[in-house]
């Protein structure tokens, strides 16, 4: 692993590169152009077929000459549209049907929104994408973060069309043969839940899917992983959600969910089932309770290319943008390992962020056992029974490292389970981070008592989804704390505007910053692993990206709409650190020996060449 003066240097002149290195790559032309869009597909399907082939269906796009070649003169009306034409129809339509369905606090029609993207999706897969890429600031908040919050719970009558695949505690046994049930030969990223923690809601089950469904529609537009190359998985070992036991139209195992032993063979055999078939896919764990977050996480990540999103991914947006907090607050960045830090909440995401922040402190403090010992000691974890100490009976292992020391709190007028008020008004920290999942939680009195923190710019980090989980919104922050407040959340809310000129930013701590590069830097560098370095490298990439003018004005999260440069960005860090860490195999026709002679700008640029655009290729029928 390269040593950390590299991994950890957000200097001024580090930044300057990074956007240097944007610049360069959108404007110098593509050394690694490819010509798949501009060859003929050929298909074995005509007429009718083709027009219910979701994947090479154009609708009114198809040309007169395709249409004659296809037998499809006449099935279609006579206009030979656009894809802009027909986005625009589509953008008409959508804003007619919408209907009032008060699903949200943001978007009262989003899953009235969903259903009617979910329609497009089943008839023509490539204007879906067109439209979610074109459009990807409204509607990644509808495919994924709140609404498909909303769409999990109401999956079974949401259901239409199957997607995905399902492996239950019932195919035990079955595994190894049944994944070649999939028709896809090659499959380059899985996404996979088993439904027990669907982001702040619980265990619902099988419904859980659209996690995974959403997940891999962003990972196409933003990351332009080829969507015919994705799969998304449940793996259903029963639920204990009572409510769904007793549903007689739950469409998942009606059975107590499997512990111990049980469970681990399900999982082990499913793992061992999907890299069989595909050696090289990449997969990603979302949404597991944090017991067995971190357990699977370590049972396979030296074994297979997986990592888990809400302990690895929603670790790295939270270093991000507390580095981000530090540049901010116009402190230099070895002041970070200084910075106390509440945390608000102690499950799978909580210890993630915990366990990175703690490494990173560490490193920039020396890399020693002294340097992680002193980085302990910047966090104060609290959870639902209050502050955690060395008193604490049956703590969870990930967090005993966390446990404050009984005298040093007592020194603070603290104790076991002292209660979030009572830690702020005495710890007066730089940084409060909500993990907790439980709406609300950051109350008036809370932000109150932050008033006291020693810092001239305190930050606030409510990042718990779906929007309603929020720990608190960026009105209560900044009606309370004032315009010099530092807010971010993991939903989307709108920025507040003081009246007077001035803005208090909504940032969007949102994992899609991350993940999308994340799986496809792996991708394209071949990594055999995914490792602490390329995560680390991603993070500093999505810290380094935001300027200083838009840090001070307390923008520390780049807008959604960047999403595809911002990924690719990510992507290219990722494979750098692969390379230097030894880890790269090369992809495809990049052979390693190339892809250690690339320079940065290169890097970027083979990114890019590398990210499917949705769009209409000529269609040319072969009788079989």
């Amino acid at each position: 692993m390269s040593n950390f003066s590299r991994q950890m240097n957000l200097s001024s002149s580090l930044i300057r590169r990074l956007h240097r290195h944007r610049s360069l790559a959108n404007s110098s032309s593509r050394a690694f152009t490819t010509t798949e869009g501009h060859r003929p597909t050929i298909v074995e399907k005509r007429s009718i077929d083709i027009l219910h082939d979701p994947w090479f269906n154009k609708g009114t796009a198809f040309s007169m000459t395709e249409r004659d070649r296809l037998d499809l003169r006449g099935l279609l009306p006579p206009n030979v549209m656009s894809s802009e034409q027909q986005i625009a129809r589509f953008m008409s339509d959508l804003k007619i049907l919408e209907v009032q369905a008060r699903d949200g606090p943001l978007d009262p029609n989003a899953l009235a929104k969903w259903r009617i993207l979910n329609r497009l999706h089943d008839r023509n897969e490539t204007m879906y994408y067109k439209v979610l890429i074109a459009n990807i600031e409204e509607y990644a908040p509808i495919v994924y973060t709140p609404t498909v919050g909303l769409v999990c719970q109401n999956y079974s009558g949401l259901f239409r069309r199957p997607r995905g695949m399902y492996f239950s505690a019932a195919d035990r046994g079955e595994m190894m043969s049944m994944v070649y049930n999939w028709p896809a030969d090659q499959v380059d990223m899985i996404v996979v839940t088993d439904g027990s923690r669907i982001l702040g809601l619980g265990d619902l089950g099988v419904q859980g899917i659209g996690i995974s469904i959403g997940k891999l529609d962003l990972y196409v537009a933003a990351a332009g992983i080829n969507p015919q190359r994705v799969l998304p998985i449940m793996i259903d070992v029963g639920t204990n959600n009572k409510k769904l036991l007793e549903d007689p139209l739950y469409m998942g195992l009606q059975e107590p969910r499997l512990e111990g032993e049980e469970y681990i063979a399900v999982v082990d055999e499913f793992m061992e089932a999907v890299f069989t078939r595909w050696p090289n896919v990449i997969v990603q764990f979302e949404d597991f309770q944090s017991k067995w977050a971190f357990k699977l996480l370590q049972r396979y990540r030296a074994k297979y290319r997986m990592f888990n999103d809400d302990v690895q991914g929603t670790a790295g947006v939270a270093i991000a943008g507390l580095l981000g907090a530090v540049r901010a607050q116009e402190r230099p960045m070895i002041d970070f390992p200084k910075m106390k830090i509440v945390v608000a909440g102690a499950g799978s995401a909580g210890l993630g962020v915990l366990n990175a922040a703690r490494k990173t402190m560490g490193r920039m403090l020396g890399d020693s056992e002294t340097a992680f010992e002193s980085a302990r000691s910047q966090f104060w974890v609290v959870d639902a029974k209050g502050l955690i100490t060395e008193e604490r009976k049956n703590i969870d292992p990930e967090a005993t490292p966390f446990a404050r020391n009984i005298k040093e709190i007592g020194r603070q007028g603290l104790k076991e389970g002292a209660s979030l008020v009572e830690v702020v008004r005495q710890v007066k920290p730089d940084v409060l981070l909500g993990l907790s999942a439980v709406g609300g939680l950051f109350s008036k009195e809370v932000l109150e008592a932050l008033k006291e923190s020693t810092s001239t710019r305190p930050a606030i980090f409510a990042m718990s989804n779906p929007t309603k989980n929020a720990e608190c919104t960026p009105d209560d922050a900044f009606s309370v704390l004032g315009e010099n407040v530092i807010y971010a959340s993991g939903s989307p809310f709108r920025d507040v505007d003081f009246g007077n000129g001035h803005i208090g930013h909504s940032n969007q701590g949102n994992n899609m910053y991350l993940f999308p590069g994340i799986g496809l830097g792996t991708l394209l560098s071949g990594s055999r692993i995914i490792s602490d370095g390329m995560l680390q490298a991603a993070a500093e990439c999505l810290a380094a990206y935001m300027t200083e003018e838009e840090v001070l004005k307390g923008i520390i999260y780049p807008p959604i709409s960047k999403i595809r440069d911002i990924t690719k960005e990510v992507a290219a860090a990722v494979i750098k650190e692969a390379i230097e860490e030894d880890l790269a195999e090369g992809y495809r026709d990049m052979d390693i020996r190339d892809l250690q002679k690339l320079t940065q700008e290169e890097i970027v640029g083979y990114v890019e060449d590398n990210m499917w655009d949705p769009e209409y290729k000529t269609l040319v029928y072969k009788e079989n």
